[in-house]
């Protein structure tokens, strides 16, 4: 009977702390789950025999690591809350004479019994749900599903290592707890009162300035190349700031709204702010992390979704025509050879070009000072800074052809068109090359094609000797500078036949003399569709991750408040306060703290909002009108998740408190 009292005594302990362990053990097993699924994907042979592997494969690798890493850390926070509620049993459990090595002993037996159950369970249903992971991957592939199953061992063996492992740190943990606890301290458990917490000004200050130093970094960062360089750090900053506000801040705030004695000496201003004052510093941390969850949430799903919607526009702006044809630094004969070839292939195809534009051009990379640039191989740089600039130079005859316009440029003249960035002044000087603005050109309809990561100008020139001569003086590598050529159309076919012309191009020019570049709408479609349609998986799944994490600490906050009020609230009905005056306070206590950071996260949304564009610039993504929809659409669906969640998790705080 003795080798198995610690068994029945753990599986008791179990089942009589079910309120806290199923929600526990069902989350564990939907994070298995869901890495599990993950990892499928990765090693799926589905997967791996498409055309384009290598770029799924990495965006499923990096949601792998995100879902192991974020998994692991939700685990550890639930943890926490279990063991802080757990306290006074096995305070109780020493003070009957159980020393802390037969406690420790059925903690080990309890995380054993929950750890097997979690990863049995989410790896039988990760097979189950397995299949349709895949066939929602591929549907928004566009790709058609093979018949099949497979169950990826290697998958199955990282999975249960991983979250073994996890486990066993929660074990570790929980006994360290017991172990440097005193019995008294134990049995008190959760229980143990909150003093006043002193105003920490410097804390609340450093946390103002750090949230103040991210939206600053948000704000200012004029370029895509350095916003993907410090974004980073903001995020860092705003964690940080969130954080310290939340801990030094809320307190602050709420003593100054104690100050406020019109305000104060109301029922529920009364009890709220008076409860909330003594335990803000165990709120903190719940209330931040419930935050920036909600913040990466609502980014994450915005910006994949705007990807996947926007992705039409964004092949209608990068391809001028249907096909491309770039040729660096050809000949008369080289252009009119691979012409040829481009009528030859297309005939044989069965197209026939339409709407050609052809026209010369030379274009480099510049340090930009106002309006003077040098050559960047002249000293080191940074391509995130601002100081980066990209020049593509036009003739105006060509100019003239291409817009059906009819300026006139002098020698030493030029007219610019500004694509993006400020060129002020009324003189260009190009490393010694002096051109006098005549004028600026409101469009240009060629900025269809140009690159955005980056200030970008268009110079017009009088001819291309100036261009040769500019080119040389900003190149100082390139001995024989010269125009490039770019040859585009429109095949007016089908989608197949685009394709397989460009696929003939690619090959027929391969082994030709001229260094050139073939592509198309249609030909690259497929990769920008396995690129965003990776990327919308991947915020679907670690967005739906994420929201997991939510409901549970808002749940495991729900219930260790309940266990907090419970006495309290007790002592405010023998006092003479009504349960209607004591739900109306719960309510106002509740919602204040709940949605408090939400609106936070909207906030830290709104000021991330500059960066988020430029940052979806890196993926051809320009229609910031859409991203905004998308962002709104997103934060008002979010919204309502989080009231129906918060609705249905204060149902517990009510039956715990009542």
């Amino acid at each position: 009977m003795r080798k198995w009292f610690y068994t029945r005594l753990a599986w008791t302990n179990i089942r009589s702390n079910a309120q806290t362990y199923w929600p526990y053990i069902l989350a564990c097993s939907a994070t298995v789950m869901m890495f599990y699924n993950m990892l499928y994907l990765l090693y799926s042979r589905e997967i791996r025999s498409l055309a384009d592997s290598q770029a799924i494969s990495y965006v499923l690798f990096l949601g792998s690591i995100v879902t192991g890493v974020f998994s692991i850390i939700l685990m550890l926070y639930i943890n926490s809350f279990l063991i802080k509620r757990r306290k006074k049993e096995f305070g109780l459990f020493n003070v009957l004479g159980m020393e802390k090595k037969h406690i420790a002993r059925i903690l080990s037996i309890e995380t054993v019994l929950v750890g097997m159950a979690c990863i049995v369970l989410g790896l039988v249903a990760g097979v189950v749900f397995s299949k349709l992971a895949l066939l929602l991957l591929l549907n928004i592939l566009a790709l058609d599903a093979a018949f099949g199953f497979e169950i990826p061992v290697r998958a199955v063996a990282i999975t249960a290592l991983m979250f073994g492992a996890a486990f066993l740190i929660n074990l570790i943990y929980n006994v360290w707890q017991v172990h440097a606890s005193k019995p008294v301290e134990l049995l008190k458990g959760g229980n143990v009162g909150e003093k006043e917490p002193r105003t920490k000004w410097l804390m609340a200050l450093t946390g103002a300035a750090a949230l103040g130093g991210g939206y600053w970094i948000a704000l200012t960062t004029k370029t895509p190349l350095a916003a993907l360089n410090l974004f980073f750090v903001a995020v860092l900053l705003v964690i940080i700031g969130t954080y310290s506000l939340f801990t030094a801040g809320s307190i602050a705030i709420l003593k100054a709204l104690r100050r406020n004695k019109r305000f104060y000496y109301r029922t529920n201003p009364f009890i709220a702010v008076s409860g909330m004052i003594y335990r803000m510093k165990q709120h903190a941390a719940g209330l931040s992390s419930i935050c920036i969850l909600s913040t990466a949430v609502i980014i994450m799903l915005s910006s994949t979704v705007c990807l996947y919607a926007g992705m039409e526009d964004i092949l209608g702006k990068r391809f001028a025509r249907d096909i491309s044809v770039t040729l660096y630094k050809p000949s008369d004969e080289t252009i009119r050879d691979v012409e040829a070839i481009v009528n030859e292939e297309a005939a044989r195809a069965g197209i026939i070009p339409g709407n050609i534009l052809r026209f010369h051009h030379g274009s480099t990379v510049a340090l930009q000072e106002g309006s003077s640039f040098r050559s960047a191989r002249s000293e080191n740089f940074s391509f995130a800074s601002s100081r980066f600039a990209a020049l593509t130079f036009i003739t105006a005859e060509e100019y003239n052809r291409l817009e059906n316009a009819g300026i006139e440029v002098r020698e030493g003249e030029a007219y610019v068109y500004v694509f993006k960035g400020e060129l002020p002044g009324d003189t260009l000087d190009l490393e010694g090359v002096s051109l006098r603005i005549a004028g600026r050109l409101d469009s240009f309809g060629l900025s269809r094609g140009l690159e955005s990561l980056t200030n970008h100008y268009v110079i017009v020139t009088a001819g291309e000797r100036e261009i040769i001569r500019a080119l040389g003086a900003l190149n100082k590598e390139d001995a024989s500078p010269s125009l490039d050529y770019e040859y585009h159309f429109d095949t007016l076919d089908n989608r197949d036949a685009q394709i397989q012309l460009v696929s003939a191009l690619r090959e027929r020019l391969r082994n030709h003399p001229a260094a050139s570049y073939v592509t198309g709408r249609e030909a690259e479609r497929h990769g920008f569709l396995t690129v965003y349609g990776g990327l919308f998986f991947l915020g679907l799944f670690l967005g739906s991750l994420f929201i997991l994490g939510t409901v549970l600490i808002i749940y495991y906050k729900q219930i260790s408040e309940g266990y907090d009020d419970k006495g309290r609230y007790a002592i405010m009905r023998k006092v003479g306060l009504t349960d209607a005056e004591i739900r109306r306070a719960i309510r106002y206590q509740v919602l204040l703290v709940f949605f408090l950071p939400l609106v936070m996260a909207v906030i830290h949304i709104a000021a991330a909002f500059p960066v988020i564009s430029k940052l979806l610039v890196l993926f051809n993504m320009t229609n910031i009108p859409l991203f905004a929809l998308c962002t709104a659409l997103t934060i008002l669906v979010f919204a309502a998740c989080y009231a129906l969640i918060y609705g249905l998790t204060a149902r517990t705080y009510y039956r715990i408190v009542r």
